[in-house]
């Protein structure tokens, strides 16, 4: 079945490709730790209205399907269905995970070819495995940077504390069979770009299609405000790294008219990134 009007967004980016957005529920996060170093004097008026009693911002649980002639990448699959109760709860995990999502928007878990993940933290990685251990998706492999992998299941305690090692245990011979060294075109006009910053393998996703370029920069740009390269986030295990590489990426994004996905964006997920003097801003669609 073909993208259609079921999904939460959609484009045609010409030649065959269109790109579709499924949102796999929502989730909450300290909004501290979402900003990390940025001082809550200058972001506590950009979520007067959506930060709760116990300082949390909704964090949406944004996946791509991308449909081009060669075949289906889903990028991202969420929390997904193998969380505790206690986690659940915890996180305030609501709405559908990634696979009824999809079947939801007419779309077959055994249609989809490849499945990108832009790094492996649970709230990425969750939806690879259906509640009783099986692949969410049979058919499909999955490409996640090797240099990810390492590090997710290493032992570090500092950089695995968002990853669900257990569950990333039982996917990795799965993962290993598609694991990347560097960038690596997934079906033409489809590729992942290592960047590294949040985490020591994530990857950028770009589709290129013959109207237009969209470019999923994982969690490098979660939300409108992670458009400043210097706003970074407490999740962020390569800070510095992550000023480097939002720039690099943002200026090609913006000279070149890119369409930006957020990955936990829940209002405006979609838009493009603007110059403004030696910083960007993002401009939803």
């Amino acid at each position: 079945m073909a993208i259609n009007d079921a999904v939460d967004w959609a484009l045609d980016l010409g030649g065959g490709t269109r790109v579709a957005l499924v949102q796999a529920g929502t989730f909450r996060s300290d909004a501290g730790a979402l900003f990390g170093p940025v001082p809550r004097l200058l972001w506590d008026r950009l979520v007067t209205d959506e930060i709760d009693h116990e300082h949390r911002l909704l964090q949406a649980l944004n996946c791509l399907l991308v449909e081009t002639p060669a075949g289906r990448v889903l990028v991202e699959t969420g929390i997904g269905e193998r969380i505790t109760d206690k986690v659940r709860a915890m996180r305030v995990v609501k709405g559908d995970s990634i696979v009824p999502a999809l079947t939801g928007a007419g779309f077959a878990p055994d249609s989809v070819d490849v499945v990108a993940m832009s790094h492996l933290h649970f709230d990425h990685a969750g939806g690879l495995l259906l509640a009783d251990g099986r692949r969410a998706f049979p058919r499909a492999t999955i490409v996640a940077q090797r240099a990810e992998w390492e590090i997710a299941l290493g032992t570090n305690p500092r950089l695995i504390a968002s990853y669900d090692q257990p569950e990333l245990v039982l996917a990795r011979e799965w993962g290993a069979e598609g694991a990347a060294d560097g960038e690596r075109e997934l079906l033409p006009g489809v590729s992942v770009v290592p960047t590294g910053g949040h985490s020591a393998g994530h990857q950028a996703v770009i589709v290129r299609g013959a109207r237009g370029v969209l470019g999923f920069f994982g969690d490098l740009c979660m939300r409108p405000w992670a458009a400043n390269p210097r706003w970074v986030s407490a999740f962020d295990d390569f800070p510095l790294a992550s000023i480097l590489v939002k720039d690099s990426l943002f200026a090609r994004a913006s000279d070149e008219g890119w369409t930006v996905v957020l990955s936990h964006e829940a209002r405006h997920p979609i838009g493009r990134l603007l110059r403004e003097r030696d910083r960007y801003r993002y401009e939803a669609s």
